[in-house]
């Protein structure tokens, strides 16, 4: 059983639009069909080209976002740490600060306590 163009078959060689005729290209048809061909791949190479470079791009932000974080979260470390320290060493202080520990001291109203407690 074959089908013919009546069945809704195509033709072997024609390349005819959806409910179009199909009708003899002339050499001029023919060239605008493959300078239109030629535009769209160089066209569709450029795209993809676009498209490649910003997801080039995409991925240097990331990488350099991470290396970020890292150095980041390494400072915050360091500094828990340094905090950590500086809270002991108030602490130990607080323990034998003539200041804090003479009852006249409270009495009074200076400044800053502290910064009588450091050299001068």
């Amino acid at each position: 059983m074959s089908m013919g163009p009546a069945a809704g078959g195509v033709q072997p060689g024609s390349v005819a639009a959806p409910g179009s005729q199909a009708r003899p290209q002339s050499p001029e048809d023919e060239d605008r069909k493959v300078r239109r061909r030629e535009k769209n791949r160089v066209a569709a190479q450029r795209s993809r080209k676009k498209q490649t470079q910003k997801a080039d791009k995409l991925h240097e932000e990331y990488e350099c976002l991470e290396q970020e974080n890292t150095t980041l979260r390494r400072e915050i470390a360091k500094l828990t740490g340094e905090l950590r320290h500086l809270s002991e060493a108030l602490k130990e202080h607080e323990k034998m600060c003539p200041l804090l520990l003479c009852p006249v001291n409270f009495g009074q109203v200076r400044p800053d306590p502290v910064a009588s407690c450091l050299p001068r």
